[in-house]
């Protein structure tokens, strides 16, 4: 028995050093495109008539996770549409820095962007990146009208677990919930016009589902999703299914609860290769069920937040339609939007 046991231990030590290799792996791969992609003459924000201001504080003081930039075109014509950006990562690892792309990719195209960082877990479990958005909101609310930005024509977006993110988030400003965080985002009184979330995560309860859906997901995959559970729900262990509600928003979406105020708009792309996929195919279903407007877009053969490669083709095409989604769908005052025409971020 004491055999059996050592290499139970031995076995588990083996499973959780993959784990953390694979997750280095992973961190150091994104991170180092991000500054590799930082030195192209086409990452330069003034090349494309947009400024930066970094690092400004939103939230509690003395939190150093709350920080967040903020992109705008330079001369705008009239007030800017805003968006307000949640980055991905597996609520674990990456940063608005990481992310520069994505906030340049709209800001081109004539939105005021806000782009966030936020706890990240395990060090700060769930509810915390929930809190943090919340937060970051609160402060766009207040501060987004010395920037030039009109909140009514407010857009969430973010990708992978930033999906996630912004989905709870535009929960949190339907629904009047309980958590008193989530409460104070609702009495701000904002809804987002759209949500843009791409290739989310939307359900961190039971990772076992995609493998179960999908026999092939390699072992690796299947690693990554585990620890998103395993570190964003650390603490979460005997909660109750209400308080864990804005760590799954699509189970929430696909209960009967009516919203207190009307959902958002919804784009959804995701790639066909994408082993949390059905996620994203379960969303729209359950959007289309409560009668709210919502679009999903699949393209073939790509992988997870392939949207980020913004020289492939699919990439490009991928923005093309997210662009096209918000011209159409974004009003001010019974107006169609005028924020920008369809058009590819900078390769």
């Amino acid at each position: 028995m004491k055999h059996e046991s050592g290499t139970g231990g031995e076995t588990r030590l083996l499973h959780q050093l993959r784990r953390r290799a694979g997750s280095l792996i992973v961190d150091s791969a994104f991170r180092g495109l991000s500054s590799a992609g930082r030195l192209h003459p086409l990452s330069k924000p003034e090349r494309h008539r947009v400024e930066v201001t970094r690092d400004l504080r939103y939230g509690s003081a003395g939190v150093p996770e709350h920080q967040l930039d903020v992109y705008r075109p330079v001369d705008p014509r009239g007030k800017l549409p805003v968006v307000l950006y949640v980055h991905g990562g597996g609520f674990r690892i990456l940063s608005k820095d990481t992310h520069w792309v994505m906030a340049l990719a709209f800001a081109r195209k004539g939105y005021l962007v806000f782009t966030i960082d936020y706890r990240l877990a395990p060090k700060h479990p769930y509810p915390a990146a929930v809190q943090d958005c919340c937060a970051a909101l609160a402060w766009v609310v207040e501060n987004a009208a010395r920037f030039g930005g009109d909140l009514d024509r407010l857009i969430f977006a973010g990708e992978s677990a930033g999906a996630n993110l912004v989905t709870s988030l535009s929960l949190a400003t339907t629904y009047a919930r309980p958590e008193p965080w989530a409460r104070k985002a609702f009495d701000l009184g904002v809804v987002p016009q759209i949500v843009l979330p791409a290739c989310g995560m939307l359900q961190v309860t039971d990772p076992g589902r995609f493998s179960r859906r999908d026999r092939n997901i390699p072992a690796f995959i299947q690693d990554r999703i585990a620890e998103v559970t395993s570190a964003y729900l650390r603490t979460s262990h005997g909660s109750s299914a209400e308080a864990m509600e804005l760590a799954d928003p699509l189970l929430v979406l696909e209960q009967d609860t009516v919203p207190d105020r009307p959902l958002p708009r919804f784009f959804i792309p995701v790639g066909t290769r994408d082993p949390l996929l059905d996620d994203s195919r379960r969303l729209k279903a359950a959007l289309d069920r409560r009668g709210a407007v919502a679009e999903i877009e699949y393209y073939p053969g790509e992988v997870h937040a392939f949207h980020a490669f913004v020289w492939r083709e699919h990439a490009r095409r991928c923005w093309e339609h997210t662009f096209s989604f918000l011209d159409r769908h974004l009003v001010t005052a019974g107006t169609a939007g005028t924020a920008g025409t369809a058009g590819a971020p900078p390769a």
